[in-house]
């Protein structure tokens, strides 16, 4: 597809050969239209990945409100609107009465102070949606004007899978939560959020692939020591986000409120003390945390790291700009995980920690596109 254009122009005349002559710059500059195109399909991803972003926000409001689970039923084709009338809202607050929250947590609830926590759950839920639309309706669009090239179609179905799959593992988390035991699983939760890192990840470095266009950008240096480092880093990154996620699954961010200490101790007491020793990793409120704090340090300290050395080489200014952006994300990010442990997880903290969280991981994959994609001029 790169330069179907040019080359259906130039069979017709029987210029083939001239064609497969002319260097890249002038084929480009003949044949602008699928730069063109790429690009609007780039701008029409990074909506999307603003969009799964906000989502992931969303998410954590309802996590942090106890909202999650106030819709007990899921109908993912159906279920756009709203309870529409006083009767309506009195049957889906019947169906929450009959839910292991209602009955142990919520029991005193009436119907006006369930209207508080459905509408966040519904909101995430819809914007779910919305979010499948967005990218389905202009999928459908540039595959009926043959804009997708084949090597990237596939990509975008995966997306769309993924989607689909996210939606899914949402219903999944939130069934773990109406058993006898009212809290949806760490499990499935940081399994939930982890995919909807994947889905923005993948879909941000496709994105990128797409707006900066498929030829490797020029640069007086390749740094191909420097670009695994920065993939590394992105890892650690991640790691350290998927962490968070157990931390918010047990709620252990609301013991130990100290900091650096945990109870006065460097290492909190019960440690490992479940057995097999690997569940402490998983189930033990106090590792959890304290695995979570220490993959935090670890991170700022490696980011850091990376900034001072990479900002000594002869990166190019926009590069150098983002590492600068990454070192302040950084360590802003760590305040704001302490003070959000310090003053017991109020939500405002604890939603800009999570959004941190996302924002120093995009900083990171767009510094590691940018190094991957450098070669030597």
């Amino acid at each position: 597809m790169e330069y179907s254009c040019l080359e259906s122009l130039g069979s017709s005349l029987g210029l083939t050969r001239i064609f497969h002559a002319q260097p890249m710059a002038l084929k480009k500059r003949i044949c602008p239209l699928e730069t063109s195109h790429q690009k609007q399909i780039a701008i029409w991803l990074f909506i999307c990945c603003f969009m799964v972003a906000g989502m992931v926000v969303i998410g954590g409001l309802t996590r942090l409100t106890g909202s999650g689970l106030s819709m007990v039923t899921w109908a993912p084709i159906l279920g756009w609107l709203p309870p529409m009338s006083q009767d309506e809202w009195l049957i889906v607050f019947q169906h929450y009465q009959q839910s292991p929250e209602f009955m142990h947590v919520n029991s005193s609830m009436d119907v006006e102070g369930f209207k508080g926590i459905f509408w966040l759950e519904f909101i995430h839920r819809l914007f779910g949606r919305t979010i499948g639309l967005i990218f389905l309706l202009p999928f459908l669009y540039f595959i009926a004007r043959k804009l997708i090239s084949s090597s990237l179609k596939p990509k975008l179905i995966f997306m769309f899978i993924l989607g689909g799959l996210q939606g899914g593992m949402g219903w999944y988390m939130v069934k773990s939560g109406l058993s006898d035991d009212p809290r949806v699983s760490q499990y499935r939760l940081t399994a939930h959020l982890g995919l909807a890192i994947l889905i923005y990840g993948y879909m941000m470095w496709v994105a990128l692939g797409l707006y900066y266009g498929r030829q490797k950008e020029e640069s007086a240096k390749s740094f191909p020591g420097l670009a695994a480092a920065s993939t590394m880093l992105t890892a650690i990154i991640l790691l350290t986000l998927l962490s968070g996620g157990f931390v918010a699954g047990l709620d252990a961010g609301l013991i130990y409120n100290t900091f650096p200490l945990m109870d006065g101790n460097w290492i909190p007491d019960g440690y490992l003390d479940m057995q097999p020793h690997y569940l402490n990793f998983f189930e033990n409120i106090a590792t959890v945390q304290f695995n979570h704090r220490l993959l935090a340090v670890v991170t700022m300290l490696l980011v850091l790291l990376f900034g001072r050395y990479a900002l000594g080489q002869e990166l190019e200014k926009r590069i150098k700009t983002i590492i600068r952006l990454m070192l302040g994300m950084v360590v802003l990010q760590v305040i704001l995980g302490i003070t959000t442990l310090i003053y017991v997880v109020p939500t405002p903290l604890a939603s800009m920690h999570q959004a941190g969280a996302l924002l120093l991981f995009t900083l990171s994959l767009l510094i590691t596109h940018r190094l991957i994609n450098l070669r030597q001029g």
